[in-house]
Parts: C-alpha cells; sequence; structure tokens
C-alpha cells in the first residue's frame, strides 16, 4: 500500500495507456481513469474527499470558457466556404495561373490549401476538397502519384499552424495564453512552412520535370480571343496592388501616428502585414469592379477570373485575422464576422441552400461536441492527476534532463513527434500539454513560441504513416481502382496506399525541419509579439533605497551638527527678559508610502 501511494502518479499515467491500448474513444478513457484512480486514491489515503467535490465546478468553468466559443464560429465559416463551391473555384483557377509552369498544379495545390488553412482552419475539409478536385487532374496529366498524393495532404495540414488554427486556439486556452498572440506568433511561420513546401515541389520539377509536367496547350481553358493567355493585365494589375501594399506597408509607423495624432515609432510586423495586404488587395478590387462596371475592358478574361474569385476571400481573411491583429476584435468575435461573412459570400454567390447550412451546422455540432467531450474527460484526469502531484513528478522527471532548455526541448518534440503516430492534435493538446507547460515555465520558456513549436510539431501527427489523417482522408477520395478519364478517355491506374505514404514522407522532413527553424531562429515567433517593457529590478531596488536615504536625512536632523538648544520654559511660566523666543520644533517630514515612491520611480528620479 505504501508504494502505491508513493508512486501514484506513474501508476495512474501509465493507467491512462493501458485503457487507450484497449481502444477506448480518448475522452471516455481519460475521465474513466481520472474517476478509476481518483476513487481508489481517497479509499488508500492519497487524496482527500474533498478534491472531487471541486470536479462539478470545474466542469462549469469549461462551460463559461469564452476563448472555445472560436472553435464553432471558424468551423462553420470554413465548412460553409468550402461547400459552397470556393475551393473548386481556387482550384480551377490557381490551377490555370500555374498550370503553364512545371509543377503548376502541385504549386496551384499548395498556394490553395494555404489559403483554405486561412478560411476553413479544418484539415478534413481541406484535404478531402483538393483530393477530389485536383487529384484527377492531376492524374490526367502525367502526374507523379507520391509527388500529388503528398502535396495534397501536406497542403491540407496547413490549417493546422496558418491562423486561424484550431489547434492554436485549444492550445492557447491549455498553455493560459491569448488566442491572438499564439495567432501573431505562428503567423510569419505557416507562410515560411508553405514557402519550404513551394520550394520542394519546385525542386522537384527542376530535376525530375517528368514527375511534374506542365498543363497542355488544350487544357488551359481561360484565353483570350487572339489566343494570348491576357497575363499583361494581371501582372499589371498585381504591380499596382502591390506597390500599394508595399508602400503602405513601409510608411504604416507614420500613417498610424498621423491618425493617433501621436508619434508611433514602430508597428508589430504581423499587424503591418496583414493591413498593408488588405489595401493592396482592395486596390486592385476596386479597379476590377470599375473596369466591369464601366465596359472600359481594360482586364483580361484571366485577370478577371483571378480578381473575382480569390480576392473576396482574401478579404475575408483580412477582415477575420485584420482585426484580430488590431485588437479591434476578440478571436471569438473575429470567428463569428468570419462565419457571418462566409454566409454573405455563399448568398452573394447564390450557393447557399438549406441542405447546405443543415450540413454545416450539424458538422460544426460534431466537431465541437468532440472537443467538449474530450476537455471534460481531460478535466477529470488532470484534477485528479494534480492531487496526486502528478506535475511536480513530470516537473521532477523533465528539468533533470541534461541540456537545460534545449535538452528539454529535443526530447519534448521527440515525445510528441512519436505519440503523434497514435493520437490526434486534440488528444496531444489536452493530455500532454498541460504536463509540460509548467516545466517550460520554469525553465524559462515563452510558452507562446513553445505553443508554436508544438503546433508545427502535431502537424505531423496528419501525415505520419501509418496513421496519419490526412492519409485516411485522401485515400477515402483516391481511385482504388482503375478507370476511364472522361475527357481524354484514357485508362487512369489507381493510387495505392503504399504511394500516399511514400507522397507524404518528404513533407514530414519538410516539417521536422521547420520545427528545427522554430529552435534556431525563435524570432520567427517571437518577433512578431508586442514586447512587455522590462524591468531592472536591481536598478529599481537601489533607486528605492536611495529615495529613502534622502527622505531619512529630511526628517532626522544630524545631531552633531545641530546647536546645543536652550532650556525650554516650564509650562506656565513666562519668558524672562530679554531671551529669544524659541520656536516650536518643525514638523517631521511626512512618510512616503509605496505607491508614491513608485510614481516617482517612473517620473524619474528627484532632482
Amino acid at each position: 500500500m505504501e508504494f502505491l501511494t508513493h508512486n501514484f502518479a506513474p501508476i495512474m499515467f501509465m493507467g491512462l495507456i493501458v485503457f487507450l491500448l484497449f481502444g477506448f474513444p480518448v475522452a471516455f478513457s481519460l475521465g474513466a481513469c481520472g474517476l478509476f484512480f481518483g476513487f481508489i486514491g481517497v479509499e488508500v489515503g492519497a487524496l482527500p474527499e474533498s478534491l472531487l467535490q471541486a470536479l462539478p465546478l470545474r466542469l462549469f468553468g469549461i462551460m463559461q470558457n469564452d476563448t472555445l466559443l472560436a472553435i464553432p464560429f471558424f468551423t462553420l465559416m470554413g465548412l460553409i466556404l468550402e461547400r459552397s463551391g470556393m475551393a473548386e473555384d481556387l482550384l480551377d483557377t490557381v490551377g490555370q495561373l500555374f498550370g503553364p509552369v512545371r509543377g503548376g498544379l502541385a504549386l496551384a495545390v499548395i498556394l490553395v490549401g494555404a489559403l483554405l488553412a486561412a478560411t476553413t482552419g479544418v484539415v478534413a475539409a481541406s484535404v478531402i476538397s483538393m483530393g477530389l478536385i485536383s487529384l484527377p487532374i492531376m492524374l490526367r496529366y502525367g502526374y507523379d502519384r507520391r509527388l500529388a498524393s503528398g502535396a495534397i495532404a501536406a497542403s491540407g495540414t496547413l490549417a493546422q499552424i496558418i491562423p486561424p488554427s484550431l489547434v492554436l486556439i485549444v492550445l492557447a486556452d491549455q498553455l493560459g495564453r491569448s488566442v491572438g498572440d499564439m495567432y501573431k506568433g505562428a503567423f510569419i511561420p505557416g507562410f515560411v512552412l508553405t514557402g519550404l513546401y513551394v520550394a520542394y515541389v519546385m525542386g522537384v520539377a527542376l530535376f525530375k520535370p517528368h514527375m511534374a509536367p506542365a498543363l497542355p496547350l488544350e487544357a488551359r481553358t481561360y484565353r483570350e480571343p487572339d489566343g494570348s493567355p491576357g497575363l499583361r493585365s494581371l501582372l499589371v494589375l498585381t504591380v499596382i496592388g502591390t506597390t500599394a501594399a508595399v508602400s503602405l506597408g513601409v510608411n504604416y509607423a507614420a500613417v498610424v501616428s498621423w491618425l493617433r495624432g501621436e508619434t508611433v515609432a514602430t508597428m508589430p510586423t504581423d499587424e503591418t502585414i496583414v493591413v498593408a495586404m488588405g489595401a493592396g488587395v482592395l486596390l486592385a478590387f476596386v479597379i476590377a469592379l470599375i473596369n466591369k462596371a464601366t465596359g472600359l475592358g481594360l482586364l483580361s478574361r484571366m485577370a478577371e477570373r483571378v480578381t473575382f474569385v480569390l480576392i473576396p476571400p482574401l478579404m475575408l481573411i483580412f477582415l477575420v485575422l485584420g482585426t484580430i491583429f488590431l485588437g479591434v476584435a476578440t478571436p471569438t468575435e473575429g470567428g463569428a464576422m468570419g462565419a457571418l461573412g462566409a454566409i454573405v459570400m455563399a448568398v452573394v454567390r447564390r450557393r447557399l441552400t438549406w441542405p447546405l447550412l443543415r450540413q454545416a451546422l450539424n458538422s460544426t455540432t460534431k466537431l465541437s461536441s468532440f472537443v467538449l467531450f474530450i476537455l471534460v474527460g481531460a478535466t477529470i484526469f488532470g484534477l485528479v492527476f494534480q492531487g496526486v502531484d502528478g506535475p511536480i513528478w513530470v516537473e521532477h522527471l523533465l528539468t533533470g534532463l541534461p541540456g537545460g532548455q534545449l535538452g528539454f526541448l529535443i526530447v519534448v518534440n521527440v515525445l510528441i513527434f512519436i505519440l503523434a503516430f497514435f493520437l490526434d492534435f486534440f488528444e496531444l493538446s489536452f493530455i500532454v500539454v498541460p504536463l509540460l507547460a509548467p516545466v517550460a515555465q520554469k525553465l524559462g520558456i515563452d510558452l507562446v513560441w513553445f505553443g508554436v513549436l508544438l503546433a508545427v510539431n502535431m502537424q505531423t501527427s496528419f501525415m505520419h504513416p501509418p496513421f496519419g489523417f490526412a492519409l485516411f482522408y485522401l485515400r477515402s477520395v483516391a481511385p482504388d481502382k482503375a478507370y476511364t478519364d472522361r475527357i481524354t478517355r484514357r485508362q487512369i491506374a489507381p493510387v495505392t496506399t503504399m504511394q500516399i505514404y511514400w507522397g507524404a514522407v518528404p513533407f514530414v522532413i519538410i516539417q521536422i525541419v521547420m520545427v528545427g527553424l522554430i529552435i534556431a531562429f525563435p524570432t520567427l515567433v517571437s518577433g512578431n509579439l508586442d514586447k512587455a517593457p522590462v524591468q531592472d529590478m536591481d536598478k529599481v531596488q537601489q533607486q528605492m533605497e536611495r529615495m529613502l536615504n534622502q527622505q531619512e536625512k529630511l526628517a532626522v536632523p544630524d545631531p552633531a551638527a545641530a546647536p546645543a538648544a536652550p532650556a525650554q520654559p516650564q509650562p506656565g511660566s513666562t519668558p524672562a527678559a530679554g531671551a529669544v523666543p524659541v520656536p516650536e520644533p518643525a514638523a517631521e517630514a511626512p512618510a512616503v508610502s509605496d505607491e508614491d515612491l513608485l510614481k516617482q520611480l517612473q517620473q524619474g528620479p528627484a532632482k
């Protein structure tokens, strides 16, 4: 019994692993394990009975958590956009734009995947949409099956890291940090990872062109009457929008200073990028609208198609992320605006129907309930685990690792990478992250940076062969039997499961490289965060001591320097003739409170 009491935390953790290995759902495994060991702990005296009485309050606290409201809002926004045909239009347009380039279809898949990630935030929706739309086209024109499968699965997982990501919302809640800071920290790493995907595809197209051929001439549908692709006017429109965006970005601090009426030296990088890009995109859209309304004919078919298909979702992204980065709206409010904007876009395009809305609401309810049940189970497990000093056991286990911060980060990332073979990001966030966060904070690691690092690592959970969910999603829509293409009338061989697995391997390696880049260059994350003012407490203490000494000197005169005081007359007596009247003693200097001292410190040293 004594052994059980002293080793209750590790036994409880191993018991959770046993529950999971039996194949029970994670939410119920967490809850059952917590209650089971909670009752045992009360019986053996390892836990007080009053601890379990706090459980209802913890569960009601989940219901009152405003942060988690962002999950159904962003999920609904993404599902409406995806089911209203936005993904199909984007892939068709961007595929036509990049089709003449070797690897253009794969590049289009990655870029559209990044755009969908910034609107949907749901991996399943992105992977299934692009698998249904782009995979048959890539197979039709001779793309290597491994490259096509890997590009589709990897681009879908960008929804994990590019805001508004559901993973970042959950991690912010578990780490006790704001969702806005998590979004700001993940903004640049998400697009750096997208750039690494693009670089890989371009490298394959350059060195192995047979794996990623260009789109043939007959497949390029958006052409001018004279046969030209119509890229000149698109290039001019792009240059105008880019010039406006760059000009605003360079002078953004000056513009903000003019608007506020006070000098602002610098502005956050993420806010500058979002506002500048939003202004450039809006200018291009206004020019296209004027051209269409007046019938000037200045833009080609391709330019108009790209403008009217790409810019509305981009403007929705800038509306949601821009209001969050500017501090105008909370992530929950931004998600609500995004959901409303998605409904408006679907209505304008005449794609919103009652079955579509009902399916989107059903899927949103299921996903939100899934997250809530896991969180309830994790709360039950966490309460009992904390009651038996489980976090202290984990802390002693991890703080004793050699190498300090670096050793801790290496072990944690290897652990997350291995666990991602079996658990998805929700389960990792609710089970593992609460155990790691206190240790990271004690080692002096910024929790926002740590959360973004874990989010990039958890992204591999969707790509791990053989259990990656993105691979399962793609497998469900990829052809598993030979079929006849409806356009070329050629026989197309099926996509095998091993081809999907091998296609995912290079992109998993790229994700691991991204984890290393974040560790090596932490400013990729922390450079976007608002810097809190840093106070040198030693200097503050020295200055307070000097001020206290000055106050003491003013209040207590030096007895050696003071003249001998004449004898004081007795009460009721009158002074002798010619005697000099003795003045009343000076009142003592008033004592200085701590608040007054702090105010004086903020105003500067005493003159």
